[in-house]
């Protein structure tokens, strides 16, 4: 088995919000996510301690092209690093113009202190991976599971019986209770319930969290995920029937959120690294999105 090293980006100076992966192999170390920009200094000294530096990452594998996974793979393309991404975030970071502005647009003034750069990667530093598509990097194989439900562009990375499972499997903080992150655009629920099916076919004793840590209880763990994310969504089903304002419910979810969490034991620490690595508010947009889409389908079906 390969040793994974878990490298803490401090997030807002928050302790085990976003997490970067590196492990060694012969042909030298392979990192899985990267972060944002914003913490390039973060991921530059978890590196150092275990004796590398950037320019020695030549694969980066990323779940997906969401900023707080991928912002800093642009930086490891310049050092020389190939990354692989699924086809449908090629473009995005072939020419990140469109994400960022559309990042932009949401987090306004917060953009550098969030995120920071992003810079174009040259094609010939991406691979866009297929689905069970595998790739031999010195003695270890990293194998693609597309898993769209949180994003479209989403990729589990399979190493032996390990997986490092990006947002699809959730955010789950300590021994704190796993939650579905739900941003916009391409939150579908049944793509997500039909990733976690496929997951738990796999033949795996470990899943590793970008937010943030190790899951060996997996059937629980995804258990408990869909139970919350069918949870979220028909919560936020009525208010979606009865055209709710989203400036009016979103801080009535992030009290439904909040009062959830703490009544599962989540202390004040606890709650500034779920809001840090899933802000509530998010999901809102998201989950609004995801019933208007389904009943544009519904009535695109009926008038067939």
């Amino acid at each position: 088995m390969s040793t994974i090293r878990v490298i803490d980006l401090h997030f807002l100076g928050n302790r085990e919000t976003i997490a970067a992966f590196l492990v060694e192999t012969t042909a030298g170390p392979v990192l899985i996510e990267t972060g944002p920009h914003s913490t390039l200094a973060h991921l530059e000294k978890g590196l150092a301690r275990h004796g590398y530096q950037c320019r020695d990452v030549q694969h980066v594998f990323l779940t997906h092209i969401h900023l707080d996974h991928a912002g800093a793979a642009w930086y490891f393309a310049s050092l020389g690093a190939t990354v692989y991404v699924h086809p449908r975030g090629h473009k995005h970071l072939a020419n990140p113009e469109k994400l960022m502005n559309s990042a932009r647009m949401i987090y306004r003034d917060k953009m550098d202190e969030l995120w920071g750069e992003m810079r174009p990667i040259p094609d010939e530093r991406l691979r866009a991976v297929a689905d069970g598509e595998a790739f031999a990097i010195g003695e270890r194989t990293f194998r693609a599971h597309h898993t769209p439900g949180h994003a479209v562009h989403h990729i589990a990375w399979q190493l032996d019986d390990q997986l490092f499972a990006g947002d699809v499997a959730g955010v789950r903080i300590g021994l704190g209770p796993v939650v579905p992150p739900c941003p916009p655009p391409d939150i579908n629920v049944e793509d997500w319930q039909a990733s976690i099916r496929k997951i738990l076919a796999l033949d795996l004793k470990e899943v590793h969290l970008t937010h943030y840590g190790t899951v060996r209880e997996i059937e629980a763990h995804f258990q408990a995920l869909e139970n919350n994310l069918l949870e979220w969504a028909t919560w936020m089903k009525p208010h979606f029937d009865g055209g709710s304002d989203p400036q009016e419910i979103t801080p009535v979810f992030q009290a439904y959120v909040k009062e959830s969490l703490i009544a599962a034991g989540v202390d004040a620490e606890g709650l500034r690294q779920y809001e840090g690595a899933n802000p509530a508010w998010m999901s809102v947009v998201g989950l609004l999105r995801y019933w208007k889409v389904r009943a544009r389908a519904a009535s695109d079906m009926a008038k067939k």
